[in-house]
């Protein structure tokens, strides 16, 4: 109910400041609409969404599998963790743009440096809250698969792992709100289609309407996304940790 009000509080914050700024800087929501049905009606809508999340979800997949990894690494070997710093406080600090320019440079403007761009500028994200996370373990959890000679991939599967899943899911939401963000400025900058493609050609054409529909649609499945699946996720790895009372 109160996101129902919320929503129209919205529309209707949004629909009076298109009455007192104009049609043509702000459009009111009847005019984006058409636009959204024109562009659904066409495929076009779907087709550029579709492109979208397809790369948000393999430059997601590359990025948190990789800093997973590494992140766990640099939280177990003390060596691995003063050797990668350096260029994990580089990573975390260089502008998205510049990854991104600077692999269509190198790479080409193609898929591939696209994807890459992307996964980069996700990756020290994920690096630092597993990190965190591995150095967060229970020594006396260790010390138990110890003595009780517990293989190592039954005791990371069964000891390890569920006490990194709360900085796991922590590294997938923050990372993919990231991901959601970067796609666009990497769509915008070097590929023929996607949601960042088509914002950029309304922008050259001084479309409002057209940029609305794509910018309001994309937000409306990542907010789906983000209720659907991510958040019951999150809740799910968490269920083992005990409440306080």
């Amino acid at each position: 109910m109160l996101r129902l009000l919320s929503f129209i509080a919205f529309l209707a914050t949004w629909w009076g400041a298109a009455l007192f700024t104009g049609e043509q800087k702000l459009p009111p929501p009847p005019a984006v609409l058409t636009a959204i049905v024109a562009e659904a009606s066409s495929g076009a809508l779907f087709f550029n969404l579709g492109v979208t999340l397809a790369r948000v979800a393999l430059a997601f997949t590359l990025a948190m599998t990789s800093g997973a990894a590494i992140g766990y690494l640099m939280g177990r070997v003390r060596v691995a963790d003063r050797l990668g710093d350096p260029w994990l406080i580089l990573l975390l600090n260089l502008p998205a743009l510049v990854v991104i320019v600077l692999a269509y440079i190198w790479a080409g403007l193609t898929e591939v440096a696209a994807i890459a761009a992307i996964a980069i500028n996700k990756l020290p994200v994920a690096v630092v809250t597993v990190r965190e996370g591995t150095r967060a373990l229970d020594a006396a959890l260790d010390e138990m698969t110890a003595v009780f000679a517990i293989p190592r991939l039954k005791a990371f599967r069964h000891v390890i792992l569920p006490q990194l899943a709360p900085y796991i899911a922590a590294a997938a939401r923050s990372g993919l709100a990231l991901v959601w963000k970067i796609v666009l400025v990497a769509e915008l900058l070097g590929r023929p289609n996607g949601v960042g493609f088509e914002i950029g050609v309304a922008f050259q054409l001084f479309d409002i309407p057209l940029l609305l529909a794509y910018s309001l649609t994309f937000a409306a499945v990542v907010l789906v996304i983000e209720t659907v699946l991510i958040q019951p996720f999150e809740t799910r790895l968490s269920k083992w940790r005990p409440r306080a009372a």
